[in-house]
């Protein structure tokens, strides 16, 4: 027997019993697609977040009062740390020697609304503060205009460097560069226009308006825990840089010899390595919830195919009177064990996939096919054919053909 005859007769059996088959086949779909969907979304967010590490340059040293990314909890000695503020900034700008560019990143209003003339924006504008090094240190370029001076964060002047949304919104028919922007009853000359980012998680990335952080503190006023960036003069010198950092915040702190640091400095590397314990997690509980299903939709295929070999008792006596071998039996139960398990199972593949890129769209990056989940998946289901399949099979194959054919 040809192996399309094989599969012919196993699709002639599974549809000849459409309903059972149908409820078998639904639960397989299900245990795949649990598994898919979850390792297809997980994978979307891990390739977007590789794809936004540009947001912190890759020799940028992060320095704050809290982890970033943190798993569980917050314990009560990360919780009552003293705040990082702007005086610790500059005193670390002060002392630094070997690492450069320090900025503080702080965002003084996230509801702002920013008009020009008879034009004006959403409430929705983040107000952040920071100097001159903010827009290398967070990998963002100058489509016109200039920069922030030294002068310019010194003596706390009104200027400001807008995103790209903010001049595609007020400044459609003009040149936004030395024009004069309204933020909360503050006017301030636009300097600095910046090249268009992008999006993370949904949130525009060029939707702001930066402005020195003194001016900030003078409009908005201080005493605010903050974050600051730190480059690093090479890559090669990441190690060194947070070394020296890591002294003068000991330093400035007044941490106490011996004592945990009452900070924490991440890098790329380090929120990536967080990143990937997370998502860890989340592979593992789709791979549990998922293999939890498959087995039950195992158990499901092994009753089915003891039904279909209690069904056909006579066409099994018939084939065996006729010369059909033991494994001949064998081969046709174990073949349509496979074909509705790899049926159930290219489904599931397909409809995890595109359920899975749902993420993609929400989060708007590019979609992604996990080739080892789908691998894992279509392997995985040939292993649930035969270890469920393998046991109905062999009951048919040793089946008296003598009493098959007197079956009723």
């Amino acid at each position: 027997m040809n192996i399309r005859e094989v599969f012919k007769q196993a699709f002639d059996s599974l549809w000849a019993n459409k309903l059972r088959s149908s409820l078998t086949l639904l639960a397989l779909i299900v245990g795949v697609f649990s598994v898919i969907v979850s390792t297809t979304a997980v994978a979307v967010l891990d390739n977007f977040f590789q794809n936004t590490m540009s947001i912190m340059g890759g020799d940028v040293i992060n320095v704050s009062k809290t982890p970033s990314v943190q798993m569980g909890g917050r314990a009560d000695n990360v919780r009552n740390r003293e705040d990082i503020t702007f005086e610790t900034a500059e005193r670390l700008q002060e002392m630094l020697q070997l690492a450069e560019n320090v900025s503080p990143d702080e965002t003084f209003d996230y509801t702002a609304k920013v008009a020009y003339r008879d034009e004006e924006t959403d409430p929705t504008i983040d107000i952040k503060g920071s100097n001159q090094y903010y827009l290398s240190n967070n990998a963002y370029e100058l489509k016109d205009g200039r920069n922030f001076s030294s002068e310019d964060i010194q003596y706390g002047r009104m200027f400001a460097i807008i995103g790209s949304d903010i001049q595609k919104e007020l400044f459609q028919t003009e040149y936004p560069v030395g024009k004069t922007i309204r933020v909360s009853g503050n006017r301030y000359r636009v300097i600095g226009v910046l090249e268009e980012k992008g999006n993370i998680f949904g949130s525009s990335l060029d939707d702001f308006v930066l402005i020195p952080y003194t001016t900030a503190l003078a409009v908005y006023g201080g005493d605010r825990n903050i974050d600051i960036q730190v480059k690093a003069p090479a890559m090669d010198f990441i190690e060194a840089a947070m070394d020296e950092i890591t002294g003068i915040m000991r330093v400035v702190r007044k941490v106490a010899p011996g004592a945990e640091n009452d900070f924490e400095i991440e890098t790329n590397d380090s929120l990536a390595g967080t990143f990937d314990q997370f998502t860890f997690i989340l592979y593992a509980v789709g791979f549990v919830i998922g293999g939890i299903t498959l087995f039950g939709a195992g158990i499901g295929v092994m009753n089915i195919m003891l039904v279909s070999v209690t069904e056909r008792t006579r066409e099994i006596g018939l084939r065996k009177a006729v010369g059909a071998t033991k494994k001949a039996i064998v081969s046709q139960f174990l073949t349509e064990t496979i074909f509705i398990c790899q049926l159930g199972g290219l489904i599931g593949i397909a409809l995890g996939i595109l359920a899975g890129n749902g993420m993609a769209i929400w989060i708007e990056t590019e979609p992604v096919i996990p080739i080892w989940a789908v691998l894992t998946g279509f392997f995985g289901m040939f292993v649930i054919a035969l270890l469920f399949g393998v046991y109905p099979a062999y009951k048919a194959a040793r089946l008296d053909p003598i009493e098959s054919l007197r079956y009723e």
